[in-house]
């Protein structure tokens, strides 16, 4: 008895998916519940894993390929020990020491490398002669490379620095590696965005100091009590909230000839992840507290970095917030995410000296930046939007008191 693995059901919106890596591979013995492949969509990857206990018995589909929904992508002989023959690993045995060799050493080519394992080792510049496979044949896994960077990473210091200055001068070299599909789909829309909205942005500036004085008066009452960190994002959240309420345009949607008023506040989070930059949703904001919101974009950060993210996560959204400030942005002009109308960024936190009173005061300043669809929100809406989002911040009390 044979048991088909097929690729899981995939969302309404995902036409397809790709292989990306496989962490098991023919004759490896296998564990109920242990993670055979993954597949990346364009929006996460998706983890398919063992349903019973056995032996890995053929591969169908190999990293790189295109698959579609319930396409079969292994076979699984259910109870048998690794070690035991099968129909693709008897073949194998049965072949010649010297084709043994032969095989093992073409594994080490780079054209026997899956796409997943190449795109690695150009993104961290290690030769794959450089790194000991695991795999069969010598072949080299993505658990491989994770563990030649940590070796890599905990060896003295002084070695590297004697290595670097024995060492030639670098090559002038090139490497070609596969787009992941997160990517080519984030570049799509990028100019899709680009090409179909009239985007225009507009700036403006907030003091910071009295959500700073607030959160150095509260934060360890706030920590003790709600078991998170009291963040900026919280109140930047709250106070795009409140504005979205007062300006229902940037809260809208074009679907054709028709405008789109949406009744519930669901908010896009720019998040920054080893794949590439993806837009998980903290929905019903309107409902939330502070505590709620910072758990909320702690949990979907913490997916976001160890690729946990679902579809369900990044469906949806009326409006986006990114906060390149993170990074050390001091002023950008943020890309609006379709179909929304609207993306405000928000940037590096800098003492700068400002006139206050006729007088000159060093402040925690920040650039705000709201980029829109001048289709849909006019001028008057665009610059009133960001400058209710600026009196808010810069008077926390009006996020109580709804004034």
């Amino acid at each position: 008895m044979t048991i088909e693995i097929l690729v899981p059901d995939l969302p309404e919106s995902v036409a397809d998916a790709t292989v990306a890596t496989w962490h098991k591979q023919p004759g490896d013995a296998v564990s109920r519940d242990d993670i055979l492949v993954e597949i990346e969509t364009d929006k996460v990857i998706l983890e398919v894993p063992a349903p019973e206990d056995g032996v890995l018995e053929a591969i169908i589909e190999e990293e790189g390929a295109t698959v579609l929904s319930k396409q079969l992508l292994a076979k699984l002989k259910p109870g048998a020990v690794a070690g035991e023959p099968t129909q693709d690993t008897t073949a194998s045995t049965e072949a010649s020491p010297d084709k043994r060799h032969t095989a093992a050493l073409s594994e080490e080519t780079n054209d026997a490398l899956s796409p997943a394992v190449r795109r690695l080792l150009a993104e961290h510049n290690l030769d794959a002669s450089e790194v000991k496979g695991s795999g069969v044949g010598g072949r080299i896994t993505r658990e491989d490379i994770d563990a030649h960077i940590a070796k890599k990473s905990s060896a003295p210091a002084s070695t590297a620095k004697a290595e670097a200055i024995e060492a030639p001068a670098a090559a002038r070299t090139e490497k070609r590696v596969p787009m992941t599909r997160l990517r080519k789909t984030v570049a799509n829309r990028l100019l899709e965005a680009k090409n179909s909205t009239a985007m225009l942005t507009t700036f403006n500036e907030v003091n910071m100091k009295p959500i700073m004085d607030l959160r150095a008066q509260y934060k360890d009452q706030f920590e003790k009590r709600h078991d998170t960190r009291l963040g900026f994002m919280s109140f930047y959240v709250k106070a795009v909230t409140e504005a979205l309420k007062r300006y229902p345009e940037v809260n809208a949607s074009i679907d054709g000839t028709d405008i789109v008023y949406h009744n519930y506040f669901d908010i896009s989070m720019a998040v920054s992840t080893p794949r590439g930059l993806v837009t998980p949703v903290l929905k019903d904001c309107d409902l939330l507290g502070f505590a709620d919101i910072e758990k909320g974009i702690k949990e979907l950060a913490i997916k976001g970095r160890d690729g946990k993210l679902q579809v369900e996560d990044l469906m949806g959204g009326n409006f986006t917030i990114t906060n390149g400030g993170v990074f050390g942005s001091l002023m950008s002009t943020p890309i609006i995410n379709p179909p929304q109308a609207a993306i405000l960024g928000m940037h590096k936190i800098q003492d700068r000296p400002m006139a206050v009173n006729g007088k000159v005061e060093i402040l925690p300043m920040m650039y705000l930046a709201l980029s829109y669809d001048h289709r849909l929100i006019d001028g008057r809406e665009s610059v009133g939007f960001l400058v209710t989002i600026k009196e808010l911040l810069e008077d926390p009390a009006r996020l109580l008191l709804d004034v």
